[in-house]
């Protein structure tokens, strides 16, 4: 039946029907190719012989099981595991539906290269074609598999639990089901309910204040530092570098460890030096986590101690760029030293350092270990018994508490989904701002 294709294009509609009615079925009646589709007929039918299984997948992802409180709770409808189930159904079909796309394109270009060469390929050729076009494709494959089954997938899973009701104590699998609810979860942190709104709205705005403070503190710290260093010419200036990355270089958790122990109240290391030098009296403390501003405060300050460094070596790499040329004809024109940080200095490194200041912000917002293991997110506010959130909780730190000690799992991922919400655009600007998407190379 090949020989009797038309050369001249006509036959285009044919083929591609007949790709679309079924996967390999052109590649097999009518261009002569074996290897395609045997292979993309082989897809279909794997597909077509797990469907039944999959239709029941899909229907328990809608249903997310029924109540059976007759049965042993090992025996009940696991709604997790029907949610996480059926995401990965879905994303099987998502699959099978680029390989048939892809198999319907295939079948069009190889009637196209038939339709300029005049003849067809033999099955050698063929195998040879395929296996050297497919190479790029079969070696990403697995990788794509790997991402689509432990990153895409449970990023999905996280996403729908926003829009169920699963929580303690009614809502948790197996004993209970869980059930689909929309935007409930949304609206009853968005003002729905009084006490979580509140919780919701301090927490999220102590969390943009702390994101904000902590970047821009450890930013133009390590700057003006940096610069002081530049200035000045001793030999003992490469020891003061050495010294002040110290802190960035030690593991966060060991530093904020010992620093909630030099900050405690009552008997903590700087408290007693205070007292011990007269500038405390000895029945007065200073509540360093004590209360929620005055926590807030030494967590910036502690973070400022821990980050600077980093962005102090970043200021010194940008700086040794700007050419002294600049500094010196600044200086023949009159400019201090002031003028010419704010007129030169500070210009070329912000330029130079503002992809890395976006996603030192992204990542503030995410810094959970900053407030875990320096507060734990103490101390107790006004709705911290209801919705356990301290007055030094972020969202992330929050969302660990929701899941791990609450098990309000649906308001965590409510919160996760927003958090993502206000990143994404952060981290879509920074990658378009790289030279590997503006260019297409590293």
């Amino acid at each position: 039946m090949s020989k009797e294709l038309p050369k001249d294009g006509s036959a285009k509609l044919k083929i591609k029907i007949s790709a679309i009615l079924f996967m390999g079925l052109s590649h097999l009646l009518y261009l002569r190719d074996l290897v395609k589709g045997i292979f993309f007929a082989l897809c279909e039918i794997a597909f077509l012989a797990y469907l039944p299984n999959t239709i029941k997948k899909v229907i328990n992802l809608i249903t997310l099981g029924t109540p059976k409180n007759d049965l042993p709770i090992k025996l009940r409808d696991n709604s997790v595991f029907m949610l996480i189930d059926g995401i990965l159904m879905l994303s099987i079909v998502a699959m099978f539906v680029i390989v048939y796309v892809l198999s319907v394109k295939s079948a069009t270009k190889e009637y196209k290269d038939y339709c300029r060469k005049g003849y067809f390929g033999n099955q050698k050729e063929n195998l040879n074609t395929a296996l050297g076009k497919s190479f790029p494709i079969f070696g990403l494959a697995p990788s794509f598999i790997i991402v689509v089954v432990f990153v895409i997938v449970p990023l999905l899973f996280s996403v729908c639990v926003a829009f169920t009701n699963y929580s303690d104590p009614s809502h948790i699998p197996p004993a209970n089901t869980v059930d689909w609810v929309g935007f409930q979860n949304f609206h009853e942190l968005m003002g729905g309910n009084a006490t979580w709104s509140k919780g919701f709205a301090r927490v999220a705005g102590w969390t943009l204040v702390w994101a904000i403070l902590s970047t821009f503190t450890c930013y133009f710290g390590g700057l003006i530092v940096a610069v002081q260093l530049k200035e000045i010419n001793v030999k003992i200036a490469p020891y003061f570098r050495f010294i002040f990355i110290l802190p960035y270089a030690v593991p966060g958790v060991v530093s904020l460890l010992v620093w909630k122990h030099l900050l405690n109240g009552t008997f903590g290391t700087i408290n007693r030096t205070l007292q011990a030098i007269g500038l405390l009296a000895p029945d007065k403390t200073i509540p360093w986590l004590g209360t929620a501003t005055m926590a807030q405060m030494t967590c910036v300050l502690v973070n400022l101690w821990a980050g600077f460094g980093y962005f102090m070596l970043l200021s010194m790499g940008t700086m040794t760029a700007i050419s002294e040329d600049m500094y010196e004809a600044a200086r023949i024109d009159g400019a201090n030293k002031t003028q010419i940080f704010g007129r030169i200095t500070l210009p070329l490194v912000l330029y130079q350092t503002m992809p890395l200041i976006i996603m030192s912000f992204a990542h503030n917002i995410n810094n959970f270990g900053a407030i875990y293991f320096l507060t734990g997110g103490a101390p107790t506010v006004a709705d911290s018994t209801t919705t356990l959130a301290g007055g030094t909780d972020i969202l992330v730190s929050w969302i660990y508490k929701l899941t791990i000690t609450l098990m309000k799992y649906n308001y965590a991922s409510v919160i996760a989904v927003m958090i993502f919400i206000v990143l994404a655009p952060f981290a879509i600007f920074n990658f378009r701002q790289t030279k590997a998407f503006k260019e297409g190379e590293v």
